[in-house]
C-alpha cells in the first residue's frame, strides 16, 4: 500500500495511491485506515511530504561501501545525528541553497517511517512498529559539515530533508536497489544490503536512546558516490520498489 499525504485545492488529506489514483482516507494512517469513495489522478493533485516527523533521526557512515568511499573504519555502533521538522519538503518542492554554504551535496537514503510509539523496543519487535519505507535526500552543506566538525548546520538547513512521493507499507527493505540521478545522470547506485545496521537494528538501538513517535522518520545512510548539486540543477533518488523523489535546486532569495 502507497500512502500520500496532497493538497487538493486549499485542502490537505491523506490518501492511498492505485495505479496512478489516490483515494482519500478518513484520519490519518497511524490509527485505522478508513478508504473513502473520493479520488484523483494523481496528476491533479500536489503531493506533499508522505508525514509530517517530531524528528527525524539520521545515520552516518551505515553504507559499506561509503565507509570504503570515504577510507573510513566501519562504525561498531550506529552514528546519529538529528535533522529538524523544519528541514522537511516533499516530491517537487526546491531545496534552497543557502548563502552561508559553498558546496552542498546530494545524499540518497531508505527512510523508515515509524507508525507506533517505539521506546525500547527489541529488533525482533521493531517491525511491529514501522509503517512503512520512503525516499530521503539528506541534503548535505559539505563545507559546513567540515568547518564546524559537528553536523547540526550543515544538515539542518530549512529544505535539507526532501522525502517522498509516498509511503510503501508493503516492501521488505533488505535487498532493494538505490540510486540518485544529478540532471538524469547516475551518480549513486548501491543496493540495502550494504547496509551495516538495517532497519530493525535501527530502530531498536534509537528507541533505547529517545522515543520514536508516529511519523518520526529514520534516515538510514547514503551509499558511495555523494557529490555537489548547483542551483538550477535536478536530483533525483531512486529506491526499488518505492519510486522517485525528484527536486530542484534554486537560489536562497535572502
Amino acid at each position: 500500500m502507497k500512502i500520500v499525504r496532497y493538497q487538493d485545492g486549499a485542502s490537505t488529506h491523506w490518501g492511498i495511491v492505485e495505479d496512478r489514483t489516490v483515494r482519500q482516507i478518513k484520519g490519518d494512517p497511524f490509527g485505522h485506515v478508513h478508504p473513502v469513495s473520493k479520488t484523483k489522478r494523481v496528476e491533479e493533485v500536489r503531493l506533499l511530504s508522505p508525514c509530517l516527523p517530531s524528528k527525524i533521526v539520521a545515520v552516518g557512515l551505515n553504507y559499506r561501501d561509503h565507509a570504503e568511499e570515504v577510507k573510513l573504519a566501519l562504525p561498531k555502533e550506529p552514528l546519529l545525528f538529528l535533522k529538524p521538522s523544519t528541514s522537511v519538503i516533499g516530491p517537487a518542492e526546491a531545496i534552497v541553497y543557502p548563502t552561508l554554504a559553498d558546496r552542498v551535496d546530494y545524499e540518497a537514503e531508505l527512510a523508515v517511517v515509524m507508525g507506533k510509539v517505539a521506546k525500547a523496543v527489541s529488533a525482533e519487535r521493531a517491525a511491529d512498529h514501522i509503517l512503512g519505507y520512503t525516499c530521503l535526500n539528506d541534503v548535505t552543506a559539505r563545507d559546513l559539515q567540515t568547518k564546524d566538525g559537528q553536523w547540526t548546520r550543515a544538515k539542518g538547513f530549512d529544505t535539507f530533508a526532501p522525502m517522498g512521493p509516498w509511503i510503501e507499507t508493503e516492501i521488505d527493505p533488505s535487498h532493494l536497489e538505490i540510486s540518485s540521478y544529478l540532471n538524469g545522470e547516475r551518480r549513486q547506485h548501491s543496493n540495502t544490503t550494504q547496509l551495516i545496521f538495517g532497519p530493525l537494528q535501527l530502530v531498536s538501538f534509537i528507541s533505547h536512546i529517545m522515543t520514536l513517535l508516529p511519523g518520526d522518520v529514520i534516515a538510514t545512510g547514503t551509499p558511495s558516490g555523494i557529490g555537489p548539486m548547483a542551483v538550477g540543477d535536478r536530483i533525483d533518488v531512486v529506491i526499488e520498489g518505492i519510486g522517485t523523489l525528484s527536486n530542484t535546486i534554486v537560489a536562497s532569495e535572502a
